[in-house]
């Protein structure tokens, strides 16, 4: 059992904001793929329910970025400095893809209502909301591969663009896009009390289910190959085997909730596979926060900076989390079916 420390403390605390973030905005991000594939003669009408599901909260649910993004910065300065300098490419591509997302999306439900302006507001929304979440996910595989070295060396490609373009970042690129797509679906069918429409999203669930299970399979694939840290967490560590079992059950719970309309059920399963799927992740590279040399011990800041941010991490949740919770339930209080 290791020692809770304040930087292992902070260091989860990272994970929990990056879970959050993922359950929330990345549901945005899924809406937004949908609304790029809507199709058949309820095409407007799911287009208009993705809309009217993100509008009153999708820009809140950043906050959980912008957590992750302090918490890094002020406990744990060096390993910021090494990502935010290697990965700067893939970063900025996504905070512009945020941007563009967030940009479109207000534009199109503002600008005029003629179809040749919403179709272009929509396809720079949808196209953003595709490639934020690949570029996150490439991200988080550099730092799982450990590619994110401690000082760029070589050519501008060899040191800023080779360590990101492999195939395991883009399996987890690969990865995130459909697990937000997969959220998306699900939550989606308790937007609405149409069953014509449930069924769209129900479906849809489905196809984006077994497109998580794919692409999980072509990234623990790959990472045979390329990362033996990810493997050897996966498939032999004390934990892996419970690890699959709870991650599996959790899917199969959610397609059997969604066979049968149970569309609750599902609405909590799916996000807990979600979280595990990531807190997978950080259970294979812990004691390290950039594998293979930096630890969460050797890089975080004074013990008396972590406990000032501990402290007020504490006093932040306090308002942050039942804020939120008010905040979704104005928004989506409704009748529901269950």
């Amino acid at each position: 059992m290791p020692e809770l420390t304040p930087a292992l403390l902070i260091a989860t605390g990272v994970v929990v904001a990056f879970a959050a973030y993922l359950v929330m905005a990345g549901a945005d991000f899924g809406g937004g793929v949908w609304d790029l594939f809507a199709s058949g003669p309820r095409r407007k009408r799911q287009r208009a329910l993705i809309a009217d599901a993100i509008g009153p909260i999708w820009e809140a649910n950043h906050v959980w970025l912008i957590l992750a993004v302090v918490l890094l910065f002020v406990c744990f300065p060096s390993g910021f400095a090494r990502l935010s300098v290697t990965l700067h490419i893939p970063l900025t591509l996504m905070l512009v893809g945020i941007v563009l997302r967030g940009s479109a999306f207000t534009f199109r439900t503002y600008d005029s209502q003629r179809d040749d302006v919403q179709r272009r507001w929509g396809m720079v929304f949808s196209w953003a909301s595709l490639v934020t979440p690949v570029l996150l996910g490439v991200a988080a595989g550099t730092v799982a591969a450990g590619g994110i070295p401690a000082r760029p060396s070589g050519t501008f490609a060899e040191a800023y663009v080779r360590p990101w373009l492999q195939p395991f970042p883009f399996a987890i690129g690969a990865l995130a896009l459909v697990l937000c797509a997969y959220l998306a679906a699900v939550y989606l069918t308790l937007e609405t009390d149409d069953p014509d429409l449930q069924d769209d999203f129900r479906l849809r669930a489905f196809a984006a289910g077994i497109g998580v299970f794919l692409a999980a399979m072509l990234a623990l694939f790959l990472a045979r190959r390329y990362v033996p840290l990810v493997w050897q967490g996966l498939t032999a560590s004390p934990w892996a085997p419970g690890y699959q079992v709870v991650v599996g059950g959790l899917a199969l719970l959610t397609f059997t909730a969604l066979w049968q309309r149970r569309y609750r059920l599902a609405r909590v399963a799916a996000p807990f596979q979600a979280v595990l799927i990531l807190s997978g992740w950080a259970l294979c590279q812990y004691p390290y926060l950039l594998p293979p040399d930096l630890t969460i011990a050797a890089a975080a800041a004074p013990d008396t900076t972590l406990k000032l941010v501990l402290g007020a991490l504490a006093l932040g949740f306090v308002v942050l989390v039942p804020s939120l919770i008010y905040l979704f339930r104005v928004f989506k209080s409704r009748p529901q079916r269950a």
